[in-house]
């Protein structure tokens, strides 16, 4: 990957895990927001990704759909346990509130829940690591983003 996402896309792509969020076929994944406005697709052919999630199409790097759907091809891991503790968070919300600043967004719902920082930061440090090893190539879908439903 030539752009990296921030580390805590991590949590949103455990977020859709948990809320079963994540559509996965053979060749293709439908992933609804954590509010449920939105639905994105993710495509791949071999170690190449395309999505419409915004942080992909704006951004060139692997969103959290792109994530969640490594996570559930077993090419990075996925802690069952961690994850559990972030069901039902709306990221969108909590994103917005913090102007995007995905390090205090995450802070704040890490605390929410009674979690030790440190330990969240270490297990998401692993994931992200494996993450940068990927042999994979992120595109932008071949879709615009979707605009929210009303």
């Amino acid at each position: 990957m030539k752009k990296l996402p921030p580390i805590q896309k991590i949590l949103e792509a455990y977020t859709a895990i948990v809320d079963k969020h994540v559509n996965l076929t053979k060749d293709q994944a439908e992933v609804a927001s954590s509010n449920g406005a939105k639905t994105y697709t993710v495509n791949w052919d071999d170690n190449e990704y395309h999505s419409n999630d915004n942080a992909t199409y704006w951004q060139g790097y692997a969103g959290y759909p792109v994530i969640a759907v490594l996570m559930l091809q077993g090419k990075l891991p996925f802690n069952q346990k961690l994850a559990d503790n972030f069901k039902s968070v709306n990221w969108n919300e909590i994103n917005s509130k913090f102007k995007r600043n995905y390090a205090k967004a995450a802070t704040e719902v890490i605390k929410k829940k009674g979690l030790d920082e440190n330990e969240v930061m270490a297990e998401l440090g692993a994931v992200y690591e494996d993450l940068k090893k990927l042999p994979i190539t992120i595109k932008r879908g071949s879709l615009r983003p979707p605009k929210a439903r009303k």
